[in-house]
């Protein structure tokens, strides 16, 4: 027996690709003809990364909700809220029943530094997720109970980098 389900899919590790696949499989589905969108959970919301630029350029929708390299943060209090204000608003597009695919990038960052209960979240999915919507979480560090609860997870894993040699993030490939 085979069942349609729609998956919550986590690509995390230390490699660099996590946003990449993920927005790999977002315009791939957008292809289909599926309702698409992203949220960026620590890219700064004036940001304009090549993805944002491409995506706007398709009329997909990409939301950065965050404050910049957060770990950097001089004020945790504003990060954290900025944070919990993507979390508020993933939640309303999740429970819209709006879209076929969205993703969460760089979510594992808020969970990581507790400034989303990661247990919370996932009794808050558990409960609103739609049966078919596809679920993208990106980042880091991600919790052992979102592992354990995603249906799909990729760990990348990094061998080799150019940041090793001194070598500064390049355009269209980095950002």
């Amino acid at each position: 027996m085979t069942k349609k389900k729609g998956l919550v899919i986590v690509n995390t590790g230390n490699g660099k690709g996590k946003t990449t696949a993920a927005l790999g499989l977002l315009f791939r589905a957008w292809g289909r003809g599926m309702n698409v969108c992203m949220l960026q959970f620590i890219k700064n919301e004036n940001a304009k990364y090549g993805e944002i630029k491409a995506a706007h350029k398709l009329g997909i929708e990409i939301t950065p909700t965050g404050d910049g390299f957060t770990w950097l943060s001089k004020d945790m209090d504003k990060t954290t809220a900025r944070a919990r204000h993507g979390w508020a608003l993933a939640q309303e597009k999740i429970a819209s029943g709006e879209y076929d695919v969205i993703v969460l990038d760089e979510f594992t960052y808020p969970l990581h530094f507790d400034w989303l209960d990661t247990e919370e979240v996932i009794a808050w999915l558990k409960e609103h997720k739609p049966p078919m919507l596809h679920l993208v979480i990106t980042g880091r560090n991600a919790p052992e109970k979102l592992i354990e609860f995603a249906d799909l997870v990729t760990e990348m894993q990094e061998i080799k980098h150019p940041y090793q040699e001194g070598i500064q993030g390049q355009p269209g490939v980095e950002f």
